[in-house]
């Protein structure tokens, strides 16, 4: 019976073939953590123990799927995010640590209002966004719109699993808008929209391309700003004066979204940078 320092080794080196050696390592790590049902620090403590074979069974299977290049977190059906753990599968996008940076900068400007918030996130895969912000934010009321039924259910039973009451609604955002927000009463307008260009797909990985929703990652090439246009025009008729908006963007796409914000009225526009120093932000506040 292999002790769980010997399985690690073993399984990372059997990743390299496909994975460079630190990110074998870490993904490695990751499998037999969830498997072990134990934390990084448990795994260091235990680092000697024998792993029952039971485990060591299902590595295998999970090493054959991880070998085509399959997120790892699809195949362990869970993702972290914000100090949560969230079902994930190959309806919904994996969540991102850009995506977490948003999150925060959200907490950061919005925590502490004496009111109820009224938040509206667009296009939320797993629920990954409104489910942290319910925890971050409390009280609010949270919408989150997506054009994927499949994706919502996955949301759903995010939200469930944190007791988040949050409304989800399935409706395809360029052509319609969310119900039971009335005009003038949202205060946060949030979303990670679909912002890789179709040009853009020979440089992306197997692990994304061949495996994350195309529909939450691709827009055409000659409109790459579609989704950012009709979030923010949507933003004009549902915000209160004074209240914010904010984008994940397309680093390359950074000024003509935050030139398209100012066109259309909003003040206090801004670029933000993530910890790699890439512009991945903007927020605006809608007429003060």
């Amino acid at each position: 019976m292999s002790t769980l320092r010997q399985l690690t080794t073993t399984f990372a080196t059997a990743l390299e073939a496909c994975y460079p050696a630190p990110e074998a390592a870490s993904i490695a790590v990751l499998v037999l953590e969830h498997l072990l049902e134990i934390s990084p620090l448990q795994r260091r403590m235990q680092a000697d123990a024998p792993v029952p074979e039971a485990v060591a069974e299902l590595l295998p299977a999970i090493e054959a799927r991880l070998l085509r290049h399959e997120p790892v977190q699809y195949v362990l059906g869970t993702a972290h995010f914000a100090g949560l753990e969230l079902d994930v599968t190959p309806a919904t996008l994996i969540p991102r640590p850009e995506t977490e940076e948003l999150v925060q900068l959200i907490v950061t400007e919005q925590r502490g209002r004496s009111t109820t918030l009224s938040v509206l996130d667009v296009g939320t895969g797993s629920g990954c966004i409104p489910v942290a912000l319910c925890q971050a934010l409390e009280p609010a009321r949270i919408v989150a719109v997506d054009i994927s039924e499949e994706a919502l259910a996955v949301a759903r039973r995010n939200a469930a699993r944190y007791g988040c009451e949050i409304d989800f609604q399935q409706l395809d955002i360029l052509t319609q808008a969310p119900s039971g927000i009335a005009p003038g009463t949202l205060d946060v307008l949030v979303s990670n929209p679909p912002y890789v260009l179709e040009q853009e797909r020979p440089l992306m990985r197997a692990n994304v391309l061949d495996y994350e929703p195309a529909t939450a990652l691709f827009v055409p090439d000659h409109d790459p700003l579609l989704f950012y246009r009709r979030i923010a025009r949507l933003g004009t008729t549902l915000l209160r004066p004074g209240r914010a908006l904010y984008f994940e963007i397309n680093e390359q796409f950074a000024p003509e979204t935050a030139e398209l914000v100012t066109g259309l009225g909003y003040s206090e526009v801004e670029i933000r940078t993530d910890i790699f120093d890439k512009a991945r932000m903007v927020r605006a506040t809608w007429r003060s």
